[in-house]
């Protein structure tokens, strides 16, 4: 009499004890996967975006996958991606507003309990299956330097998170050591003569300048203007760019000389003549088709040299020892990329010049000011 009590008793308890289990069951089950998730940490105003400590944007994408309305999302930042939520050392939400928003919009962001953001949609409900995207901006990252940390999404059918979840899903990321690099520009000149001065992907490039020895291209005579040229390159991030003389002895051979030409003007045939520009040269009756412009040519800006007075004008020459032939003045002052300048000489001889081997050795300066 008093077993069968106790056997119903029991058998009760079990059965409420399953009908518990399979209700609690039954409620994992219905609840979703938040599918195609992910966190990324998008830079600040100032700071990048994984900077420890630094205030930054964070862009949460997924896709919401139940066709079960969703009033209110949340986002709980914990140092674990599931179990007991601990809030990461250093992350601050409370000063975080919304930013922008695809998929499903209008909702705003509810910021008062730090870690735990959530936004609220208090017009009518979405549902899903649809993919979205929320941006909070200004949050402050974890400080610990390398630190991974999750943020839990939940969806709910309440528009303030209360009541059960219908959606989860869990994202990852993580602060980093920012890497900071350090070099020195320091002051700068680069200078080179030769013969020819090539390109190395367009840009001018000493290293491929020839020798210095340069040959008239005929014997002189009365009767016709002989031409040579050379080449130099010049660059420099002086303060106040740079300025090239030209320096030397005219042309002699033993105790004979063809006359330097002291001011600037056009090649006579038939006189002593020696001088020189940094022009291209047009075709005329005392002047023979010599010489190439300043190239790049200069712009103002990061070109800025140009033939200086004397040397610059077309089929006008001059020699003067000492001289300034080309500085980086044209756009006031500042550096100047590398340009080519191309140096052109001519002589003009009467029939009484005294035969010889004629030379000269010319030394161009480059003298930057900082």
């Amino acid at each position: 009499m008093f077993q069968k009590p106790k056997l119903i008793a029991l058998l009760g308890a079990g059965l409420l004890l399953g009908l518990i289990l399979e209700t609690s069951l039954y409620g994992v089950a219905s609840a979703a996967q938040i599918t195609s998730r992910s966190l990324t940490l998008q830079a600040g105003a100032t700071d990048g975006g994984s900077k420890p400590g630094g205030v930054v944007n964070h862009l949460f994408s997924f896709s919401i996958p139940s066709t079960a309305s969703v009033g209110s999302i949340q986002f709980l930042y914990c140092t674990l991606a599931a179990g007991v939520c601990t809030t990461p050392t250093g992350l601050d939400t409370t000063a975080a507003t919304m930013g922008t928003q695809t998929g499903a919009t209008g909702f705003t962001l509810v910021n008062t309990t730090n870690g735990a953001p959530y936004i609220t949609r208090t017009s009518a409900l979405i549902t899903g299956p649809q993919a979205v995207t929320y941006q909070l901006l200004t949050v402050t990252n974890p400080t610990t330097t390398n630190q991974t940390f999750f943020v839990r999404i939940s969806t709910f059918a309440s528009i303030d998170t209360t009541g059960g979840s219908t959606d989860t899903g869990t994202v990852a990321a993580s602060t980093a050591t920012q890497i900071l690099l350090t070099g020195t520009m320091p002051e700068s000149l680069v200078f080179c003569t030769g013969g020819t001065v090539g390109t190395t992907s367009g840009v001018p490039d000493c290293a491929t300048a020839t020798g210095g020895s340069v040959n008239f291209n005929q014997l002189f005579s009365p009767t016709d203007t002989a031409t040579a040229f050379s080449q130099m390159a010049a660059s420099t991030n002086a303060g106040a760019g740079y300025n090239i003389t030209v320096n030397g002895p005219t042309l002699t051979s033993g105790s004979n000389t063809v006359v330097g030409m002291g001011a600037s003007t056009t090649g006579i045939r038939g006189i002593s003549q020696f001088g020189l520009n940094l022009r291209a040269n047009t075709v005329a009756t005392s002047t023979p088709a010599v010489g190439i412009d300043v190239a790049p040519a200069a712009n103002g800006t990061n070109y800025k040299g140009e033939p200086m007075a004397g040397y610059g004008t077309v089929d006008n020459f001059k020699f003067v020892t000492g001289n300034g032939v080309a500085d980086s003045a044209n756009g006031g002052a500042g550096g100047s990329d590398a340009q080519i300048f191309t140096v052109s000489y001519i002589v003009n001889v009467p029939g009484s010049q005294p035969a010889g081997t004629y030379t000269t050795t010319l030394t161009y300066i480059c003298t930057p000011t900082f």
